[in-house]
């Protein structure tokens, strides 16, 4: 894993991303996809539960180590 220096923490809004919800690290283009379980590209680092929904999910990047705050649950499943 590459650590740079400076800290990184960025937030990704889901309902804002197309496609099938894969996006890039915000600092080092990693590709993220809710698909990949193998934790190779990032890893779960928190979770937040707001009336028994998902509310915000904390991952951090596999490659880079910055932190990822990722919104916008509500949206995407409400369909």
């Amino acid at each position: 894993m590459i650590k740079m220096d400076k800290e990184c923490k960025h937030t990704i809004n889901l309902a804002t991303v197309s496609g099938d919800g894969s996006f890039q690290c915000p600092r080092c283009d990693t590709s993220i996809s809710p698909d990949d379980e193998t934790e190779d590209n990032y890893q779960i680092m928190d979770t937040k539960i707001v009336d028994g929904e998902l509310s915000e999910l904390v991952i951090e990047c596999g490659k880079c180590g910055c932190t990822i705050h990722l919104t916008g649950f509500q949206q995407s499943l409400g369909a």
